[in-house]
């Protein structure tokens, strides 16, 4: 039974509090929210007229968009209020789905995609899932960080999956009932609209407790960007998970969807139960992460899950049918985001508590702006037949460089004060806890 709590992560759940029941009821209803349109966005802007790289380019400008409101909202989020920031995003969210449903105009869904927060992948976009960490790490023992934040990421991947099922068969249903293709997918543009209102009605409802304290917000005010001690470990985090964010660009959801779409002809309901099932595996494999974590800590529960599962998304488009590409995609989404808590648990571990909401953004900001680059040159492949399975070597390959140059430079590298399970039970030999206000070397090592 001990070893069953402890794989569930079972005194993760037990530790939060109202304000995190409520962040996750949040994260659920946003991420399903992503997940509704991300299997027909591609699809809808090819049937308003939209060349591949026109969509390419509309949804670079989303992400570079989204970049921008990102790191204004998260570096200020701290001193000015994390509950109305959040509540800024939710508005964003509601009227970049409005315009998406009632406009064919490519130029104001240009404006509209860069100004929104809407999300062509099925994953996080904007402000929320930063200032939502920083609210949920202050509310929790540092011992229950990374398996909160793996039941966080669970029930994100969850809703995802209902998401992209229910997106799908409602299309398909539609359909089967008369409704024309662009109809259904503005429907559920206007749902997506609002599931973005919902949220700003929940966000209101967290307690002041999620809030920095009045300390943090004085120093927030004289930081750069909202950072004093961790300037140089944010920095170098940054960079490497910007070359993560820019390989998977270019496999995004939507590309995934349009490609098993032209590649095999899939319906938009059979795509919703492929991301159904992918994105519940995913959810299934962020748990186990935070088990594994214990054992081996965190860089290297990252680096040692994420290598296997890039080289599973370069096979996808070797595979012969569309039964044996499931296969091998749903292989590798069943260890593709053990990551992801661990990412996160250890990004909030490096830096001081008022630093978190800003470092959260700031890591966050530079994975979206890798990922706001790729779409475009993805949209440029799919326009050409020969290149159409490209961007799945590209990802793949570019994403083991970066689990590489990440063992290389944080295996040895542990946040001050922190309990053996950041780093691994056992740590080794010449593992250093690390100094935040002095830089870190590539090797991960502190000059000499």
């Amino acid at each position: 039974m001990t070893v069953l709590r402890e794989a569930l992560q079972l005194g993760a759940l037990r530790a939060l509090s109202r304000d995190g029941r409520v962040l996750f009821l949040t994260r659920a209803i946003r991420l399903s929210a992503y997940g509704l349109i991300s299997v027909v966005l591609v699809l809808y802007l090819a049937k308003l007229g939209f060349s591949g790289p026109q969509i390419g380019l509309l949804l670079t400008l989303t992400l570079v968009g989204d970049t921008i409101i990102t790191l204004g909202i998260t570096t200020t989020a701290d001193r000015v209020g994390r509950r109305r920031m959040l509540v800024v995003g939710a508005a964003l969210m509601f009227g970049a789905g409005i315009v998406f449903a009632l406009s064919g105009n490519y130029w104001v869904l240009l404006l509209a995609a860069t100004i929104g927060v809407i999300s062509p992948s099925g994953n996080e976009v904007g402000p929320f899932l930063s200032i939502e960490q920083a609210g949920l790490a202050q509310r929790l023992p540092a011992e229950h960080r990374t398996g909160a934040f793996a039941w966080y990421n669970l029930c994100g991947a969850a809703a995802t999956a209902l998401g992209a099922l229910v997106g799908g068969v409602t299309v398909d249903a539609l359909g089967y009932w008369g409704w024309p293709l662009v109809r259904s997918y503005q429907a559920l543009l206007c749902a997506y609209a609002a599931l973005g209102l919902t949220l700003a009605g929940l966000f209101v409802l967290l307690s002041p407790a999620v809030e920095a304290s009045g300390a943090a917000r004085g120093r927030g005010r004289a930081a750069l960007l909202g950072l004093h001690r961790s300037k140089g470990v944010v920095a170098k985090l940054s960079a490497l998970f910007a070359l993560d964010a820019f390989g998977g660009g270019f496999v995004i959801q939507s590309i995934v969807a349009y490609w098993f779409h032209v590649r095999f002809g899939a319906s938009p309901g059979t795509l919703g139960v492929i991301f159904f099932g992918a994105n519940l595996l995913a959810g299934f494999s962020a748990l186990a992460a935070a088990a594994l974590a214990r054992r081996i800590g965190l860089v290297r529960t990252m680096v040692f899950t994420h290598i296997p599962s890039n080289v599973l998304l370069i096979l996808v488009p070797l595979m012969p049918s569309l039964a044996s590409a499931i296969g091998v995609l749903l292989l590798r989404f069943s260890i593709s985001q053990m990551d992801v808590p661990t990412r996160q648990s250890y990004t909030m571990a490096m830096v001081d508590p008022d630093e978190r909401s800003a470092a959260a953004g700031i890591t966050g900001i530079a994975r979206t702006t890798g990922a706001a680059i790729s779409p475009s040159l993805a949209g440029l492949l799919l326009a050409t037949p020969a290149l159409v399975s490209a961007p799945f070597f590209l990802a793949g390959g570019i994403k083991i460089v970066y689990d590489l140059l990440l063992y290389r430079s944080f295996r040895n590298v542990c946040p001050p004060a922190q309990d053996a399970p950041v780093c691994g039970t056992v740590p080794e030999k010449g593992t250093q806890r690390a100094e935040l206000n002095v830089p870190v070397t590539l090797t991960g090592h502190k000059p000499l």
